[in-house]
């Protein structure tokens, strides 16, 4: 049977997350036929859908190479947005460093390559950063991401030493504006921008201590500019969606935090407008959607 357009999740999300079920509703409504299905049913024919829209598949990074490897096949067989090309480059936050090189407003960052051996502290002191981030290049959710500090730097060697033989990892100043004035994340819709958000910082809890994981905000000029700087350098053409995650530094300027072009939260619920846009996206693409082949897996 086909479908429309597919929306993928994972399993701990059988029916989307919340922020997406706006979405399948107004696709619905509009007349379009919508599957939900987790990437790795064995049993959805992803070749059955004109199109195919990442959404939730937040375990991906978890069993990150069977994921590659179906977002492949998928984009073998019919429409996956964001492409391939676009998923396969953002989804390790190496792409940090290239967008620096490129002259890029992005938050210092340090990629460690797994398998080496690195003493965080003589890291640190070369930096001059007092506390630090210690995350996965591969990852969601804030999973295995670790804030240390320079005067006590034990806990993070011990992260360091029991991820980096098996993952990239990056170090980036821990910027105090996250808990103070906020993240900001830009959402950009078929090449425009929609909206914008402030996200509670999960060093202070998040959305886990029951606060909303967004608050709507105005985008500052500074920001919009940044923004939009951070998109040319990354060089993709005709996007469906972007996400783009700034704070400010200690001079008060906008870096780019994280770029988000496969599977971002789009703060739809409450910004009906960016629904609507993300929708008449979804169906211009549809009508140039090529004809599918059927894979399933």
């Amino acid at each position: 049977m086909s479908v429309d357009v597919a929306l993928v999740t994972c399993a701990k999300l059988p029916e989307l997350d919340p922020d997406d079920r706006p979405l399948a509703a107004a696709l619905a409504g509009r007349g379009l036929d919508v599957a939900i299905a987790r990437w790795d049913d064995p049993d959805f024919d992803w070749g059955a859908a004109r199109l195919v829209l990442l959404r939730s598949p937040w375990d991906y990074y978890q069993r990150f190479e069977e994921f590659m490897a179906w977002a492949e096949r998928v984009a073998a067989a019919t429409a996956l947005w964001n492409p391939l090309p676009a998923l396969r480059w953002n989804l390790h936050k190496g792409y940090l460093a290239e967008l620096a090189a490129r002259g890029a407003p992005v938050v210092p960052t340090r990629l460690l390559r797994r398998g080496g051996s690195f003493e965080l502290a003589r890291l640190l002191a070369a930096e001059g950063w007092a506390r630090a981030i210690v995350k996965p290049a591969v990852s969601a959710d804030s999973w295995e991401t670790l804030v240390c500090d320079a005067a006590e730097p034990g806990p993070g060697q011990a992260h360091l030493d029991r991820l980096l033989p098996e993952r990239d990892l990056l170090v980036q100043p821990f910027l105090p504006a996250v808990e103070a004035t906020g993240e900001r994340c830009l959402v950009f819709l078929d090449g425009d921008y929609a909206h914008a958000v402030r996200k509670n910082a999960l060093t202070l809890g998040g959305r886990w201590a029951g606060l909303p994981e967004g608050v709507p905000v105005e985008a500052a000029p500074d920001e919009l500019a940044a923004a939009r700087a951070v998109l040319e350098a990354a060089g993709f053409e005709g996007l469906l969606y972007a996400r783009v995650d700034l704070v400010r530094d200690d001079d008060g300027h906008p870096r780019l935090l994280e770029l988000e072009l496969a599977e971002p939260t789009l703060f739809l619920a409450d910004h009906r407008a960016g629904l609507a846009r993300l929708v008449a996206g979804l169906e211009r693409r549809l009508r140039d959607a090529p004809a599918a082949r059927r894979v399933r897996g």
